[in-house]
């Protein structure tokens, strides 16, 4: 394949890239966001089209599944996490978490290429001390879902999180993703790290996978 074509797909797979990112929030900071992204080339109408055509075959859901084994009691790590507000702590491209209602709430993100977005985020189902599932208020194509399960851990004092994330349009988001340095199963797992280590230490040394500067070595 010539240069030009595989600059084509690179390009292509970015508009997507950002498209999935804006998904949650489709305002009309979503031009300038593609604009100062450097894919200006492509254009908007380029990029739907590129979306159109991803979507024109039925995507394969495709799950990312990771754990964690934390020492602190299942009651108290439920109860951190149950908090949105603090998400922020630990979670490496949330910058901030807005209660709007009931069982919504509106997260700031800081994605690729400097992109920010705004999303909001459903509670679905709660069970205390046991489960708490949200998705991203989008349409069901694009949705994003979590999964996260709280059980003992193997030793008396420990917690096991266990996170299961649905990503949108399965292999095909996440390879466009990819091109622009965004792995959401690395992601996850770091995530994971960081909250254990909030939850056990009081402070995040792990700056995988994270806007750069959000985290630092002091306490947070």
């Amino acid at each position: 394949m010539c240069v030009s074509g595989i600059e084509a797909m690179q390009r292509a797979a970015g508009v997507l890239s950002v498209l999935l990112l804006c998904s949650c929030c489709a305002t009309n900071d979503t031009t300038t966001a593609i604009r100062d992204s450097g894919y200006a080339n492509v254009g908007i109408e380029s990029g739907r089209q590129f979306m159109q055509a991803a979507l024109f075959q039925p995507p394969v859901e495709n799950s990312i599944e990771r754990s964690v084994i934390i020492e602190r009691a299942v009651e108290s790590v439920y109860e951190f996490y149950h908090d949105f507000k603090n998400l922020p702590t630990f979670l490496g491209d949330v910058m901030n978490v807005e209660q709007t209602g009931p069982a919504t709430f509106r997260w700031t993100i800081q994605g690729p290429l400097r992109i920010q977005a705004h999303w909001t985020i459903k509670v679905t189902e709660e069970r205390t001390n046991e489960l708490i599932r949200y998705e991203t208020a989008s349409s069901p194509m694009l949705k994003t879902r979590w999964e996260i399960y709280f059980s003992p851990g193997p030793n008396a004092g420990q917690t096991e999180v266990r996170e299961v994330m649905r990503a949108p349009l399965g292999r095909l988001g996440r390879a466009a993703l990819a091109l622009i340095g965004k792995f959401p199963a690395e992601e996850v797992s770091a995530n994971l790290h960081r909250l254990k280590q909030v939850m056990e230490t009081g402070r995040v040394t792990d700056t995988s996978y994270s806007v750069p500067g959000k985290f630092s070595e002091h306490p947070n």
